[in-house]
């Protein structure tokens, strides 16, 4: 499994394109030349971008759903929605296509942020507003997802 690592602010121009900054390209750089597929966030208004092979490692899963059960059907069509293929072009930089840019509201000034095997890519401003949304108590967030972990391992945090 890949793991990321990194947020990076960067500038997306007029026609979409996004340069991928050199930290991030330097990780990537062994699967740029496989692509990546560009999809809406389930939980977010932002984008994921996956690298190819983290992209089939998740369909790998999806694909054994029983499509007879109506809730997979529409799990999986929703999950599939407005997903593109992106390539990285000769100057570093991928294209988000319109439909992706309005559903993640992306202006100008945007964040791609690792998220352990994806890319995280959200308006700038939204992103500072996830990020330090008063609502959420990270410390809570954290034993609440992380604080059994530690019951059939070494005991070590």
């Amino acid at each position: 499994m890949l793991n990321l690592i990194g947020v990076h602010e960067c500038k997306m121009d007029a026609k979409g394109r996004v340069g991928i900054p050199s930290g991030l390209k330097k990780q990537l750089l062994p699967l740029l030349d496989q692509g990546f597929v560009l999809k809406r966030s389930v939980f977010q208004n932002c984008l994921e971008l996956f690298p190819m092979q983290e992209w089939e490692q998740t369909m790998s899963k999806v694909n054994k759903l029983n499509r007879f059960v109506k809730k997979n059907n529409d799990f999986i069509r929703r999950f599939t929605a407005g997903v593109k293929l992106v390539e990285v072009d000769g100057s570093g930089r991928i294209n988000i296509p319109n439909d992706l840019i309005g559903f993640a509201g992306l202006k100008s000034e945007i964040v791609l942020s690792a998220s352990v095997g994806t890319i995280e890519v959200w308006d700038k401003e939204a992103y500072e507003a996830a990020i330090n949304d008063p609502e959420v108590d990270f410390g809570d967030l954290a034993e609440d997802v992380m604080g059994g972990l530690n019951e059939e391992a070494d005991g070590l945090s």
